[in-house]
């Protein structure tokens, strides 16, 4: 061995004998810790393409650990579990010819068998059923069983794992921090229950990161949501309100909902003139007016709720 390559090794191992010593009090400092974002996939573009694609393994894992999803059965399995769900799988009646217009898998046409015998699917699309049902299989629950507190606790355990991380990469999509905040604030439902100011720290870093998009409309309904939220938070902390101070906040964060509805109806009208709408599916357009109505509704409850604790507490300075 040369003595260049003696040197190296000599200069390597002092280098990890050194971050033993020296790194492991950095590693421990709090101060320090920063959060993880590889390769800038937090709040990138394809950090809420990822977002977006989360909802569906999330739904399935909240679904069990919620409700417990209904059981599927193999073929020619008799279910004899009360608890099961079977309301949408027996075979569809129609009266004497009444036309079927529902999509059934398993409906039997009986006075139509030269019909069926022609809508025999193609090989690609045989094909293709055949990849849907092996993706769907992991989410297939076969226990005979309704699932036991165990496992649903489990389950929502994941749907909350998934549901942090899946807000981390787009902190702005609606759906995604909404779920959280109520898994989070939800005893019954949450398996790591935090306190009120944590979840009000959560929604005014959303707000904040929400307010700094300034092209889409969208995260300005997101921070407004969460703003109602705070507001709920706040009128549940103190049901007895009898300090000016605390409504004062209220009043402040209700002027915060009232500018992040006021931001999203204006970047929606200037979609509007530039047919930005039309680039989103139907369902995506109309998801984004049934939340404008609700928030705006929550909105405006919350005002009703703060000008009855002004109201009363006036009365109160007054006796």
């Amino acid at each position: 061995m040369s003595r260049s390559h003696i040197i190296s090794l000599c200069l390597i191992g002092t280098g990890a004998i050194t971050w033993a010593f020296v790194g492991r009090p950095l590693v421990n400092n709090s101060d320090l810790k920063v959060p993880l974002n590889p390769l800038g996939i937090n709040g990138s573009p394809y950090g809420e393409v990822l977002a977006m694609a989360m909802q569906g393994p999330i739904g399935q894992y909240a679904d069990v650990g919620i409700s417990g999803a209904p059981h599927n059965h193999a073929a020619g399995e008799e279910c004899t579990d009360p608890s099961h769900d079977h309301e949408g799988h027996e075979g569809h009646n129609h009266a004497e010819g009444e036309p079927c217009t529902e999509d059934h898998d398993d409906h039997d046409h009986a006075a139509a068998p030269a019909q069926v015998a022609k809508a025999t699917p193609s090989l690609s699309r045989r094909f293709g059923n055949l990849l849907t049902s092996l993706g769907n299989l992991p989410a297939v629950r076969t226990n005979p069983y309704a699932a036991g507190e165990g496992l649903k606790t489990y389950l929502r355990r994941q749907a909350e794992d998934k549901l942090r991380f899946a807000y981390q990469l787009d902190p702005s999509h609606y759906g995604n921090y909404v779920v959280l905040h109520f898994f989070l604030t939800e005893s019954a439902v949450s398996t790591r229950p935090i306190l009120t100011p944590a979840a009000i720290q959560l929604a005014n870093d959303t707000i904040a990161y929400c307010l700094k998009q300034q092209d889409d409309p969208r995260p300005a309904l997101t921070a407004a949501a969460a703003a109602t939220n705070i507001l709920q938070l706040m009128f549940t902390e103190h049901q007895q309100v009898t300090s000016a101070d605390t409504i004062a906040q209220m009043r402040q964060c209700l002027d915060v909902a009232t500018l992040c509805l006021a931001r999203y109806d204006a970047i929606a009208a200037q979609w509007d003139a530039s047919g930005n709408w039309q680039r989103l599916s139907t369902q995506r357009f109309e998801e984004c007016q049934d939340r404008r109505h609700f928030v705006g509704k929550i909105r405006d409850t919350c005002e009703q709720t703060i000008t009855r604790y002004e109201t009363e507490t006036q009365n109160q300075v007054g006796r």
